[in-house]
């Protein structure tokens, strides 16, 4: 799988909140950027050979220009450190164009949307796109406290049209918006958008459990569990070595060739200890950037962007594992 790349030229840094900047972001030229869809990220490449995913949080009619907002995360990987440190006014970034793993859904009568802290960027090119369209929808947004929340002056037209709710909860989610009671029932018609932290992601999706898979869509900005070399199932305990396959071999359909796949090692690491080339970005079953077609065998997938149609053709080689002794790639 490919990613065009491109340059940009850093045009405005914005405060939003404590620790949330926005970055604007145009064509070093002035030409167009590439059309992007509500829901749809960027991958930023670091000078170092890092990879991060951003969502894109301005309206996709907008050609001129893409804005990500960005949370400033000590406990991280570096980039948001890194970004907020080293990146101003005028600096020339290399970016993917824009891919969409958390799209609108077409045909829906409602939209209810769910963001917790920076998980509220992707909602605003939903948002955007919805009033557009003249279609029904609600945001409620969760953060600490008034501090902590993103793109205020944004949202406050579309809060006193009644279609957007704040949650301010001082760090105790008991305080904030009662999820359970709000997805208890699903009105028909009704799809649902969650992004935020961890722990929003998990009350959020238990909360949501008994409603139509099909009308449920969310994406993870880090996984669900704590990474490991060999990430655990939505639900599973990292470590639980025993629900993980072992012991599988890839075949590669182009030139036949057969890889013993250990435990210990993604499918990514044994294909690039044998000089085979494998583009990857997150490494963590977030971003797609590694989707590979399979042809042969059973794939158990451990991604959180493929959907059940999906998985019938393709697999996330960074972190699936194979219930089959042999998993054949379109490779």
């Amino acid at each position: 799988m490919t990613n065009e790349l491109i340059n940009v030229r850093v045009l405005s840094v914005r405060y939003e909140a404590d620790d949330i900047n926005s970055y604007e972001l145009v064509d070093p030229g002035g030409g167009e950027l590439p059309p992007f869809t509500a829901g749809a990220h960027i991958d930023l490449h670091f000078r170092d050979g890092r990879i991060r995913q951003y969502s894109l949080a301005n309206d996709p009619a907008e050609r001129h220009r893409y804005v990500v907002g960005i949370l400033r995360d000590t406990a991280g990987r570096g980039g948001s450190v890194a970004i907020f440190d080293k990146v101003h006014a005028g600096r020339i970034l290399t970016i993917s164009a824009p891919r969409n793993h958390f799209p609108l859904a077409g045909g829906a009568r409602r939209h209810l949307l769910l963001a917790g802290g920076i998980g509220v960027t992707p909602m605003m090119a939903m948002l955007a796109q919805l009033q557009r369209d003249g279609a029904d929808f609600f945001l409620h947004y969760c953060t600490r406290s008034p501090q902590k929340t993103a793109f205020r002056e944004l949202l406050a037209q579309a809060s006193a049209a009644g279609r957007v709710r704040n949650y301010h909860d001082g760090g105790d989610p008991r305080k904030g918006l009662d999820v359970a009671a709000l997805l208890r029932d699903r009105p028909d018609g009704t799809h649902l958008y969650y992004c935020g932290p961890p722990g929003f992601m998990a009350a959020v999706a238990a909360a949501s459990a008994h409603w139509p898979k099909d009308a449920v869509h969310f994406e993870y900005f880090t996984p669900p569990a704590p990474a490991a070399t060999i990430p655990a199932a939505p639900g599973a305990a990292i470590g639980a070595a025993a629900d993980i396959p072992v012991g599988f071999q890839v075949r590669l359909a182009s030139t036949n060739a057969l890889y013993d796949v250990p435990n210990d090692k993604s499918i990514v690491q044994v294909l690039r200890e044998q000089g085979i080339d494998v583009e990857t970005s997150c490494e963590s079953g977030l971003c797609g950037t590694c989707r590979t077609r399979y042809l042969e065998g059973e794939p158990e997938h451990h991604d959180y962007v493929l959907d059940d149609e999906d998985r019938n053709e393709y697999v996330m080689i960074c972190c699936a594992r194979s219930k089959s002794p042999v998993l054949v790639l379109d490779r």
